[in-house]
């Protein structure tokens, strides 16, 4: 599929309904349980989603549409999460749904054209990332993470499900 902003925001404006559907109203064990050690839980992952929505998208899109020089990216802290103050994850739900919908409604603003598209910043890591590419990325990083809290709760029945686990691809 060819990228297309408004098909990306039909991805990304979704991400906290998903998740508020997913998430709100369970019990502990599916929030907090993960896959083992140095893995994460499915409440850490929309921890990092929100520190995303604060320091990584819409900063790298600001700085690649800026007139500076420099277009530097700051490293992202993958990890910010697992440390900050916990909350209810409802809290944690509400706080993803507003920072997500400002950022959309930022992004809308933009007007960014295919031309825009093309210029690029630089990632710490990575090196030069044009914005369709980073723009890209945000949609896949959320369905992954999507797809990520989906095979941490599966693999909490990875046991009971006994013979069938054979035909349960998101157990392997």
């Amino acid at each position: 599929m060819k990228f297309e902003i408004a098909k990306s925001i039909e991805i990304l404006e979704r991400t906290p309904q998903v998740l508020n559907s997913l998430l709100l109203g369970i019990s502990e064990e599916w929030l907090f349980n993960n896959e083992g050690e140095n893995t994460w839980s499915p409440y850490d992952v929309v921890g990092h989603l929100i520190q995303g929505e604060k320091t990584d998208w819409m900063n790298r899109t600001k700085i690649i549409l800026s007139d500076k020089e420099n277009k530097s990216f700051e490293p992202f802290d993958r990890f910010a999460q697992m440390t900050a103050a916990k909350k209810p994850i409802n809290e944690l739900l509400d706080e993803f749904q507003e920072l997500r919908t400002a950022n959309i409604l930022a992004l809308k603003s933009m007007a960014i054209t295919e031309e825009k598209l093309e210029m690029a910043g630089i990632h710490p890591a990575l090196g030069k990332a044009t914005l369709k590419e980073l723009l890209s990325t945000w949609v896949v990083h959320d369905l992954g993470h999507i797809s990520q809290i989906s095979r941490v709760m599966a693999r909490q029945y990875q046991e009971e499900v006994g013979p069938w686990a054979q035909y349960l691809g998101i157990l392997k």
